[in-house]
């Protein structure tokens, strides 16, 4: 079974600044340390959370 899921707004742009060493990261280049993969999803993840004001889904216990 698929599932559609719109985004509203989904093709706007953003801009997000990150290093060469992270986008070379998220494009798929391994480094010896993973920090430097970590430091740009996590640019990634607060620029879309200030832009959208997505809050964080916790489970419920």
């Amino acid at each position: 079974m698929t599932s559609i899921v719109k985004i509203p707004q989904g093709d706007d742009t953003m801009k997000v600044e990150l290093t060469i060493k992270e986008v070379m990261a998220l494009a798929g280049i391994k480094f010896h340390n993973n920090n430097v993969e970590v430091s740009a999803k996590k640019k990634l993840q607060e620029a879309l959370d200030a832009q959208y004001h997505i809050e964080e889904s916790r489970p419920l216990n």
